[in-house]
């Protein structure tokens, strides 16, 4: 069972490892707040929706888990059957370089990263208490998204900060989407018949969260995003890339503390900031067409933004090889993809602007015949990745 607990959700899937398949998945949302409900998908049937009060994260996973053995609605005969299960952790700090078996001590390490991603580590962290309260003696895994990112060299993560409050505080860049990445370019390699090992990778994970990541010789060599998800590409209500300056001028001016200042740039800002229309990029879209010009200006930010990335890390790496799109934005907006590799050509990145147009939610090559780069459309699948790990760790127990 593979969960990705949010501060007030719960994604969730079960998987047969066996042929890698998914027998349930669905979500929990709204946790501690009016209106809560239970969108539940099992293999081969419609969707269902159960609605009711759910006031934490351990009663959300009960009703799961209940679900899960229903007469009606179930797929398992007991909860025995659960022989795993792997959380989604968003901050691994520098403690945490891949995939481990949770015991007490983990627990405590994974509570003691929290502050450095205050939104998402303390969600994952109840969602582990919940499970190891209802199935206490199944085993647990964490699967981290700042992993994937730990093989970036000190020149690439490090802050001109100075060094002391890297040492006091691990202040640095960690990035994120690191399960995404995993997937998308390993698979990509994959599909291409090439050498992971040898190949010059920019991976774009575009969603309401948005990173891009250099993938040099199968690792990360740089990211966008930094100590928080906050740094890097303009996202659905983040600020992006933001000069310091601004902040503590908004602060002094505004007269706000900590907590406004982090709920503006997490909340407030980006797409949505901007255009004043929505975080979600379909809305926006038909804002411009209709001639909103504040919806044109917010996507001209956003998909210039990804361009100088991809232009960064390219000299980065000393040229490019492949070039992914993976992530909600990135695997369906044919738009953004479209403006985001316009006159790209001198990097020898060209699109087949037919085979780009209207592709949604499968995977594809979208590049020209006379394009030097790969240019491919590949649908994420991080808690495959969450499984498969899971799997792997358990077992090593046996």
């Amino acid at each position: 069972m593979v969960l990705n607990c949010g501060s007030s959700s719960i994604k969730y899937q079960l998987f047969e490892m066996d042929e890698n398949r998914v027998l349930v998945k669905g979500i929990v949302e709204k946790i501690g707040l009016k209106g809560s409900y239970m969108e539940y998908e099992k293999e081969d049937s419609p969707e269902v929706v159960f609605q009711g009060d759910i006031l934490d994260h351990q009663i959300g996973i009960e009703y799961i888990l209940g679900v899960l053995v229903s007469t009606k609605h179930g797929c398992l005969k007991s909860l025995d059957e659960i022989h795993a299960v792997g959380h989604r952790v968003a901050h691994g700090g520098e403690k945490f370089t891949k995939s481990v078996l949770i015991d007490e001590k983990v627990k405590k390490d994974i509570y003691k990263v929290s502050e450095l991603a205050p939104l998402h580590n303390p969600a994952n962290y109840k969602g582990i208490l919940a499970m190891s309260a209802l199935l206490p003696n199944v085993p647990q895994v964490a699967v981290f998204d700042t992993a994937y990112h730990q093989t970036m060299p000190e020149n690439a993560f490090m802050y001109a900060l100075p060094y002391t409050l890297y040492k006091k505080y691990g202040i640095r860049k960690y990035g994120f989407h690191g399960t995404s990445y995993r997937f998308v370019v390993e698979r990509g390699c994959n599909t291409l018949g090439v050498d992971i090992n040898t190949q010059k990778i920019v991976a774009c994970h575009l969603g309401n969260g948005a990173s891009i990541t250099a993938i040099k010789n199968g690792k990360s060599i740089d990211t966008s995003m930094g100590l928080t998800p906050v740094e890097g590409l303009m996202m659905g209500t983040r600020a992006g890339d933001l000069d310091l300056g601004v902040l503590l001028y908004l602060m002094e001016k505004e007269e706000i503390g900590t907590d406004a200042s982090r709920t503006l740039i997490n909340k407030h800002s980006g797409m949505l900031g901007i255009t004043g229309v929505s975080s979600d990029m379909r809305e926006i879209e038909i804002a411009m067409e209709q001639g909103n010009e504040r919806a044109k200006l917010g996507l001209e930010m956003y998909t210039y933004r990804i361009k100088k990335y991809i232009g960064a890390y390219a000299a980065a790496m000393g040229g490019i090889d492949i070039l992914i799109f993976t992530g909600g934005i990135g695997e369906n907006d044919d738009l953004v993809r479209r403006l985001t590799t316009e006159n790209l050509e001198y990097l020898g990145i060209k699109l087949d602007h037919s085979i780009n147009k209207g592709l949604r939610k499968r995977e594809a090559m979208i590049q020209a015949e006379d394009s030097r780069v790969k240019i491919m459309v590949i649908p994420t699948n991080e808690e495959l990745v969450i499984a498969k790990d899971t799997l792997f760790i358990v077992n090593d127990l046996k």
